[in-house]
């Protein structure tokens, strides 16, 4: 009798509950000022209860009767409090995101009400027991500020429901700023604060108890823990690395807030949760800059930067504007990229109120008349050369325009820049160029011989180059497409499991490409500090961990994402180099060396360039490979099997039968050689 009794009234609650879920959802459908009415309408109902039953509760009983002067009492507490409630705002607030400004609202508007029928009562002389008004605030409490928050309470419990339980990784301000913010949020709920700081452990900060990070495994164990967020954004580069470090393996997807440079600056907010930077992973401590060697070739002068809507070259942008000079010259040949950047460029002046003039221009650095028409028009003093085709395989595939683009382009600018009477040209090199078993190596190796033949001549320009390994966030570099595939549930493809790169931050790279370029005398190599290199499968494995996966099938916690060797791309190395040789010595900055390395007389360089020239214009990719043999030390083993069109037209090994002139400049050398 007593289970089907309780199963009745189990089956009576349940369809209770059920029911009010459903109007409350229906309720919530309504227009805004309909819902407004309603509440407004629902609180004077529970205001006039209120005043009856505090009689009824002073008396205790309910066989009373009331006079005209009490109940007249009660009709102008009754209006004069709806004026009250919409004065102070009580139906602005939303009841599922009531805070605690909401709250008091409520108080106040209550206790108003409760000293308006507290004088209409003395002034009156109604017959009513004198507690009746204390009675009344308490009643009124409970009807008007008990509904809203256990509506509040319903919904705040089915967020909870739906929202994913992470910890917060450090108790401090940022942390705690983070919880407000994710409270305010349905996606995420915190349920512990983690800190390796003695003096929080088992303390309870804001509602949520502090643990040891060495409790960490079995809180994502205990409570579902999808996520941990690092709110340490002070920390050091190592110590975040630790922490970093001491998360991977476990099945949890870890996040972090900006950096402390970036909340200081105002470029970002403790609530924009993002993935792990590489640089995290890496733990580099960056050099602070030297801002004298920054200002020299640059405060004050007008700059000019060749790719400028690239990856490195937009970078060098950015940080250029920051040092005052009086022009900065955007050069491109990609319309979208040059129109991005500009536009970048003249938000960031209005922010920070600079006065500098940008100047974007499109063309190509294959137009040297175009390129000395620039500089002698705008009086230019420093060119950063960052215009190249950098992706390897891609040059692969197409070995006469990429020849073309970084070795004639190079030519043609700092050529151009010779006869301008320039002051600086730095040429943006990269480590691919030592020992290059790839065309975009050999080419970039061959600009770099350009620039130290140059310098070799009586000229004004200082001609130096800078060169260093992979830039992190750089068009195709291996970060984005990690993120990507991971996304997508993998599988992550690696080339090879031995490779290995060299990585730098694309903002640390920069900087000191502008430093290193004050510091050349004529035809310097310097070479940036860039670290140990990395594993790259040592790379793709801890992005998965952070990621929140697993990459071992006999486990049986979360999911799976696989690693692929898809082996070496086109051109590609296991490792790359920095040096020729060992010859290497300081510069007064710790970050940036300076090679001595073999070069070519200038004569040697100008029958090569001729020698490029005429294999380009006929399309002729292994002449192109042969001169670069000659040229570039190292370059001896490649093997022309992957540009298309030279694949195509089946010309592998022989010449084509009409050649093509495909060069769109002027003439090669329009002076004659010493």
């Amino acid at each position: 009798m007593l289970k089907v009794l309780g199963s009745i009234v189990s089956r009576t609650v349940s369809t209770l509950v059920g029911g009010l879920r459903d109007v409350l959802e229906r309720l919530i459908e309504l227009p805004r000022n309909i819902k407004q009415a309603g509440l407004l309408a629902l609180d004077m109902f529970y205001v006039s209860v209120a005043m009856w039953a505090a009689v009824a509760f002073r008396y205790g009983h309910t066989d009373f009767k009331l006079g005209s002067i009490e109940i007249m009492c009660g009709v102008f507490t009754l209006l004069v409090s709806a004026v009250i409630f919409l004065r102070l705002g009580l139906y602005r607030a939303v009841i599922r995101f009531m805070g605690q400004q909401a709250i008091w609202a409520i108080i106040t508007a209550v206790s108003y009400s409760t000293l308006v029928l507290g004088g209409a009562v003395f002034f009156a002389q109604a017959e009513v027991p004198r507690s009746m008004p204390f009675i009344y605030w308490g009643l009124a409490m409970l009807g008007i500020g008990g509904t809203r928050l256990s509506v509040r309470a319903y919904y705040q419990a089915k967020l909870r429901s739906m929202s994913e339980n992470v910890i917060i990784y450090g108790a401090g301000a940022s942390g705690r700023q983070l919880l407000t913010a994710l409270n305010h949020g349905d996606q995420y709920r915190a349920v512990f604060f983690v800190d390796d700081d003695i003096r929080l452990q088992h303390a309870v900060i804001n509602g949520l108890q502090v643990a040891h990070p060495d409790h960490i495994e079995q809180l994502i164990a205990a409570h579902d823990i999808t996520q941990v967020l690092l709110a340490v954004p002070s920390a050091s580069p190592e110590r975040r690395k630790e922490i970093i470090n001491s998360l991977v393996g476990l099945p949890v997807y870890v996040r972090t807030v900006p950096r402390i440079t970036e909340l200081v600056a105002g470029e970002a907010s403790v609530n924009q949760i993002q993935d792990i930077d590489l640089d995290d992973l890496l733990g580099r401590e960056p050099v602070p800059a030297k801002p004298e060697l920054i200002d020299r070739c640059i405060t004050d002068k007008v700059v000019m930067v060749t790719g400028a809507g690239g990856s490195i070259g937009s970078e060098l942008c950015r940080q250029i504007l920051t040092a005052a000079p009086r022009e900065l010259i955007l050069l491109d040949n990609s319309e979208y990229a040059l129109y991005n950047i500009e536009r970048e460029l003249r938000a960031s002046l209005e922010n920070a109120d600079l006065e500098v003039n940008i100047v974007p221009l499109l063309g190509t650095v294959q137009d040297q008349r175009r390129l000395e028409s620039i500089y002698r028009t705008f009086a230019v003093n420093t060119v950063y050369h960052a215009a190249a085709y950098k992706h390897v395989p891609m040059v692969e595939y197409n070995v006469a325009e990429g020849v073309a683009n970084n070795v004639f382009g190079t030519w043609y600018a700092a050529e151009a820049a010779r006869k301008a009477g320039v002051d600086t040209f730095v040429l943006i090199s990269t480590d691919k160029a030592v020992r290059p078993t790839n065309i975009m190596g050999a080419s970039k190796r061959f600009a770099e011989m350009i620039l130290q033949g140059l310098a070799q001549r009586d000229t004004h320009t200082r001609f130096c180059m800078v060169r260093f390994g992979n830039v992190l966030g750089s068009s195709g570099s291996v970060v984005p497409l990690f993120r990507e595939q991971i996304e997508q549930g993998g599988p992550v493809t690696v080339t090879h499991p031995e490779v290995t790169r060299y990585f730098m931050s694309i903002t640390e790279a920069a900087q000191l490409v502008l430093q290193a370029g004050a510091m050349g005398t004529g035809g310097d190599v310097f070479v940036l500090d860039m670290g140990e290199p990395v594993r790259i499968v040592d790379l793709a494995r801890r992005m998965i961990r952070l990621s929140g996966y697993e990459m071992d099938h006999d486990t049986h916690v979360g999911e799976h994402i696989d690693i692929e060797f898809i082996g070496l791309r086109p051109g590609e190395k296991l490792y790359e180099e920095l040096l020729l040789g060992s010859n290497v010595t300081g510069t007064g900055h710790a970050m940036i060396m300076r090679a001595e390395e073999e070069c070519l007389s200038y004569g040697q360089v100008h029958h090569y360039v001729s020698e490029l020239m005429r294999y380009c214009d006929a399309l002729d990719c292994d002449g192109i490979t042969k001169v670069l043999r000659a040229a570039v030390s190292g370059f001896t083993e490649h093997e022309v099997r992957h540009d298309h069109l030279w694949t195509k037209q089946g010309q592998v090994g022989e010449q084509p039968h009409a050649p093509t002139v495909v060069s769109n400049v002027k003439e090669l050398f329009p002076e004659k050689s010493p």
